[in-house]
């Protein structure tokens, strides 16, 4: 078939989807297809919070020119064209929180042994003392297993020590033939805590450190453009690239300064990004990270050395604290988009990160061996490291690649059009910006148009109570926090009271006229801690309402049923409610179906599949915990 052939093919498959699309819609809608217009496909668009639309389906119209090889410029398939493809990327795990050197060394030979390939190491501070660095990495084959230090305003000190334990170990002949075989990252970071608003060493120690590391003989970098400071405080996939090479422009701007050439400067940093559970997002934003910075390389005439390495953390701000069980999932996610995306080294958090140490009751070794499991199981049993960028040729991907990475350089741009990184963070410009784009994600999951599973969907109201403040998040926006705070509010009425708040169900007509919308409103309830009370079936004038409102003890009431019935029943319904003793009733449904109810007979609210549910369960826990105060707002009325 000659390629003509295959493009009027392809046109005329594209056109018969768009013909189904449209039907199916019309029908939904109750509509006729030709009101749609000629794309009605558009209608399917989603758009994401850099703006990139995402469309229903790609196709050959979506080709775009393939990219060059791994290890080639702009690297968007990878920087390293001889990546063992056995071994696949590096398992990186963490260590040295808040513990002894003997036990470091333990946890690290332990893990090393079972799979892991790549050491971050926590010194300094209320971690591993900078002295005990060398206890710690006893036996440690860093040749073998890269190592990466997160030490805070001690680097200097940790990079001194390391440095004489190398020196060492070569004088004492460790058997490393070839230097540049030992891999080390200092992760001095002071741009980007700078953001965060942590702790770290001055930008001039992290010059004097990149200066000295570029002369050594091993492979070291000084410095970790960490992007996950701008992700953890809501920047979208788009804002923590931007941001991030804003960020590394500033430091090879600092570093030349200081003497040393393109080459060397970029040879001293690294980057640091979060990986999340959107797997196609994920893999999209590592391939555009490569780019963009590539780009940079490219500009600053070192094309050849555009290639940093990149170390994928799955997301703390996704991690939920109810039914942390789901987080195993979204780690799974995370980490198979950042390995397909081509990162070369992963972390993935322990399950119960974002809980209080223990909470949850299983051991620390359980969560870091699930986490190190996970990407095992990514990599041996599914090979997923035997092909490098398996992902490229995908229309969506690619597609998405560009769209990313134009976003990324559009939000770099004016970094650079305010001054540069320093002067658009003093300015405001980069939290300003990320701010905004967290509240939209916080509206988007408060009204449920995000779901944020086992949290705001699909809740288990029957797990164990947390410890009082649990849900303080830190510097992280944790998606999950707003409904997590009424959770916790929820366990604090339990331990005082001895049972959940309650809300009671008015289920109106027959099961399957009811079910769609009493199951609605028990999950809904449960989201915010509340349990509804479901007497079944009940019917309006033989005193059953009244009977099992009574009975429930409960001062709100949740009506439910089909619009017909409510067109029928609902203000009668709400009548008997309120000569129970109900306080609140709120109608599960639109405002227009009781549109000509007052007085007694019109709910005080209506709970629709889009209304701000923290707000409104905010507003139903104040009635509950204060129930002489009914004034709170517990419903939408529109």
């Amino acid at each position: 078939m000659s390629l003509a052939s295959e493009t009027e093919e392809a046109a005329r498959a594209y056109a018969d989807w768009q013909h189904s699309v449209a039907g199916v819609l019309a029908k939904s809608r109750r509509i006729d297809a030709a009101e749609l217009g000629p794309e009605p496909q558009k209608l399917l668009e989603t758009v994401t919070y850099d703006g990139v639309t995402i469309a229903p389906l790609y196709s050959p119209r979506d080709e775009r020119p393939e990219q060059p090889l791994p290890g080639t410029f702009p690297y968007v398939r990878g920087a390293d064209a001889t990546r063992d493809v056995n071994a696949g990327w590096l398992v990186s795990a963490r260590f040295g929180e808040g513990a002894e050197a003997a036990d470091v060394n333990r946890s690290v030979l332990d893990s090393l042994e079972n799979g892991v390939s790549a050491l971050w190491l926590a010194v300094g501070g209320a971690d591993l003392p900078v002295r005990s660095l060398e206890t710690a990495l006893d036996g440690v084959l860093l040749d073998l297993a890269p190592l990466t230090l997160d030490a805070g305003t001690d680097a200097p000190l940790a990079a001194r020590a390391l440095f004489a334990l190398l020196d060492a170990r070569a004088a004492a002949g460790d058997g490393v033939t070839d230097r540049t075989a030992v891999r080390v990252d200092l992760g001095a970071a002071p741009l980007t805590s700078a953001f965060a608003g942590t702790a770290d060493v001055e930008l001039g120690d992290a010059v004097t450190l990149a200066t000295e590391s570029a002369a050594r003989s091993e492979s070291v970098r000084a410095i970790a453009v960490d992007g996950t400071a701008f992700h953890d405080a809501g920047a979208s996939d788009a804002e923590e690239l931007g941001a991030s090479i804003a960020a590394g422009l500033e430091y090879l701007r600092v570093l030349t300064a200081s003497g040393l050439t393109i080459g060397q400067a970029l040879g001293q940093l690294g980057f640091r990004f979060s990986a999340t559970d959107d797997q196609f997002q994920t893999i999209a934003k590592f391939r555009a990270a490569r780019l963009v910075w590539a780009r940079i390389a490219q500009v600053c005439g070192a094309s050849d050395f555009g290639g940093a390495p990149q170390h994928a953390v799955t997301s703390a701000a996704m991690m939920a604290q109810r039914d942390p069980w789901v987080n195993m999932l979204r780690t799974t996610l995370a980490a198979f988009g950042a390995g397909v995306g081509g990162a070369d080294a992963v972390t993935v958090l322990p399950f119960d990160s974002a809980l209080p140490a223990g909470a949850l009751g299983v051991s620390k070794t359980f969560a870091a061996r699930i986490a190190r499991n996970t990407q095992l199981l990514l990599l041996e049993e599914s090979h997923l490291g035997r092909v490098l960028d398996p992902a490229a040729g995908s229309w969506y991907v690619e597609d998405l690649t560009q769209q990313v990475a134009a976003k990324a350089w559009e939000f770099f741009q004016q970094i650079e059009a305010a001054g540069g990184y320093l002067a658009a963070l003093d300015a405001g410009l980069i939290g300003e910006r990320i701010a905004s784009t967290r509240a939209q994600r916080d509206s988007d999951i408060a009204h449920r148009k995000t779901t944020v599973t086992g949290v705001n969907e699909f809740p288990n109201l029957g797990e164990a109570p947390l410890p009082a403040g649990a849900a303080d998040t830190g510097r992280v926006a944790r998606y999950a926090a707003a409904f997590e705070v009424l959770r916790d509010r929820s366990d604090a009425y339990l331990a005082a009271n001895g049972a959940r708040p309650t809300v009671f169900l008015a289920p109106l007509g027959p099961v399957a006229e009811h079910n769609v919308r009493t199951t609605f409103s028990a999950n809904l309830l449960a989201s915010g801690g509340i349990e509804a009370l479901n007497p079944g079936p009940l019917a309006v004038g033989d005193g059953s309402i009244a009977a099992a409102a009574k009975d429930s003890g409960a001062g709100i009431a949740v009506i439910c049923g089909t619009d017909k019935r409510y067109a029928a029943e609902a203000t009668a319904a709400a009548e008997e409610l309120r000569a129970a003793g109900i306080g609140t009733v709120l109608l599960a449904g639109p405002e227009k179906v009781v549109a000509d109810a007052d007085g007694a007979a019109r709910p005080d609210g209506f709970v629709t599949a889009r209304i701000d549910a923290v707000s409104v369960l905010s507003g139903l826990l104040d009635t509950i915990e204060s129930p002489s105060d009914s004034s709170g707002d517990t419903g939408s009325k529109k």
